[in-house]
């Protein structure tokens, strides 16, 4: 999956938090993200205003939930995982799954999501 297609899909399953997501389309999701927050924080210092960038966080919060939860159903786990980030060091544990390759073929939160058909 390229970032077009990454980007796409996760817009297309905006609020979607079941099935599974390829670490392709999260990881190009999260540069896309990154790059929108950079791009409005920059606009936002040239305006001097704040309101741009916190629109955008609102706007990417629900997708990037949702793409993080596919993820995570894509090695198998559940998405309330997800959670373990509250405990601070459950981030690294979040972004060692994230790494991980998905399982081979279907597992019980779907097909995989690159097989071919």
């Amino acid at each position: 999956m390229g970032f077009a297609d990454a980007v796409r899909s996760c817009f297309g399953k905006y609020a979607t938090f079941s099935g599974r997501a390829a670490r392709s389309e999260f990881w190009y999701w999260t540069l896309f993200s990154v790059i929108a927050q950079i791009v409005a924080a920059v606009i936002d210092g040239i305006l001097d205003l704040t309101l741009i960038e916190a629109i955008l966080s609102l706007a990417l919060l629900l997708p990037s939930l949702a793409v993080a939860v596919r993820r995570l159903h894509d090695i198998d786990r559940t998405g309330w995982w997800i959670l373990i980030a509250f405990t601070g060091i459950g981030i690294l544990l979040l972004l060692y799954w994230d790494c991980m390759k998905g399982t081979d073929g279907p597992n019980r939160f779907g097909p995989d999501p690159l097989a071919a058909g």
